[in-house]
């Protein structure tokens, strides 16, 4: 009996599970399957929890969640094939939902069969080694504090990649009287109501934690990039100003000669792929980017092809990917698609890698994305999804976004498994401060 570890129950743990579940439906004899995760719920990312630093346990919180936290992309784009969100709410709903609409949605998906069975919760994996034949996996159970080890013949690492913090140093840091915080331990933006902030960030959290602490009523928002600024229309009271040089006192002096009077710097400076459990030979070493090197199909490591790891892109496309990674990796441990030699796995790899390397804009991005996601959705019996609407709604998204930064929440988009077209939500994102599950799904009566 082959045995598979997956380490991690967030979306992707959640996807390889799923995976699993849905060949054992039909009729197919499935691995024996041992799931970790360290926290006490699944999940992953998705989870809210009030912690930052160290859980209860003493192991870094892996969690970046915040308060108030909607999606900041169409629902539709991250639609799973086998499970829409028209079955799942039993309506259509808008396309911009906050984190608990979505969490209860990841989670209808599993609930459903016994898959919680296979999952240790508090239960943090420390090493993980091959011998040349198997994968010896050792993990501490945090709650009975017991340290235990098992052999796996397959290992699926789905840890994700926004759980530890890059943390960058400026001048003047050590002095500066404010709060100076990383947006991973970032929870509510009530926390700056009246206060000058400076958010350090040029990507996804430093806009979205930008514009939570202005619709939360801070002061001033200043956003200091550094390589390219993202060039919105920002409202009144949010600027981007170049590069932070330096902290004095209480204020924030950017390159570009900009002062700014500061109460909190927010860095956005985003996460590190990190894998402190795995041995060195198994390791993926990557910055953030749509095609990590070393990845055959993005998802098998090159140097031993038991070995996988899903989600590791940076991304455009998330849920809908990361299943297509995950059957696609199920395929590959039930001896359903034969990798293939090592010069044709080497050439594959530099072809994407290089086409990635050569990529300008966020439209080519999204093309780029859609098009690797293409190509393993048709390597797998994943159920049909229109990943040609998702390429277009993405693009339409970029283009909302440009236009207002601050209304691009309120558009609808149609659904890509089933057709249908999310409503307006009854309240604009802008004046929506209630995220609960309950406010965003009770329409008022007409």
């Amino acid at each position: 009996m082959t045995k598979v570890a997956v380490i991690g129950a967030g979306p992707c743990g959640l996807s390889a599970l799923r995976s699993f579940e849905q060949a054992e439906k039909k009729g197919e004899k499935i691995p024996e399957i041992v799931c970790f995760d360290k926290q006490e719920d699944w999940g992953g990312l998705w989870n809210y929890s009030w912690r930052t630093g160290s859980d209860q346990y003493g192991d870094p919180v892996p969690n970046s969640m915040y308060r108030y936290l909607w999606s900041n992309g169409p629902k539709e784009c991250l639609e799973f094939a086998d499970y829409s969100f028209d079955e799942h709410f039993g309506k259509p709903i808008p396309s911009f939902p906050p984190r608990e609409v979505l969490y209860n949605y990841i989670l209808g998906r599993v609930k459903k069969g016994n898959l919680k069975n296979k999952i240790k919760f508090n239960t943090s994996v420390t090493s993980v080694s091959y011998d040349g034949k198997i994968f010896q996996v050792t993990y501490h159970d945090k709650k009975n504090d017991i340290i235990s080890k098992d052999v796996f013949d397959y290992v699926i690492v789905s840890t994700g990649h926004f759980s530890v913090p890059f943390i960058p140093e400026y001048p003047g840091m050590k002095s500066f009287p404010g709060r100076i915080m990383h947006s991973h331990d970032f929870r509510d933006a009530e926390e700056f109501r009246g206060k000058n902030v400076v958010v350090l960030g040029s990507s996804y959290s430093a806009e979205d934690v930008a514009l939570q602490c202005h619709k939360y009523g801070a002061k001033s928002v200043t956003i200091g990039y550094r390589h390219n600024p993202m060039g919105f229309n920002w409202p009144k009271g949010m600027k981007e100003v170049y590069h932070l040089d330096r902290l004095e006192g209480n204020k924030a002096i950017f390159k570009d000669g900009h002062e700014q009077e500061s109460d909190a710097v927010i860095l956005c400076t985003g996460y590190l792929h990190n894998f402190p459990f795995i041995s060195e030979d198994l390791k993926l070493k990557t910055t953030n980017r749509l095609y990590p090197p070393k990845l055959y199909k993005g998802v098998v490591w090159q140097n031993n092809h038991k070995l996988m790891y899903l989600g590791m892109q940076d991304q455009f496309h998330t849920f809908n990917m990361f299943d297509c990674q995950a059957w696609f990796a199920r395929d590959i441990i039930m001896g359903k698609i034969k990798i293939p030699k090592e010069t044709d796995i080497d050439k594959d790899i530099n072809k994407w890698v290089s086409m990635e390397e050569k990529l300008e804009n966020p439209d080519q991005m999204i093309d780029f994305q859609t098009e690797y996601t293409k190509e393993l959705h048709s390597l797998s019996d994943y159920p049909k999804i229109d990943f040609e609407l998702i390429r277009k709604h993405f693009k339409e998204w970029e283009h909302h976004k440009v236009e207002n930064i601050m209304t691009y929440r309120n558009k609808s988009f149609s659904s890509p498994v089933t057709g249908s077209v999310g409503p307006l939500h009854h309240t604009p994102w802008e004046t929506a401060m209630d995220d609960s599950l309950k406010a965003f799904l009770d329409q008022p009566k007409k």
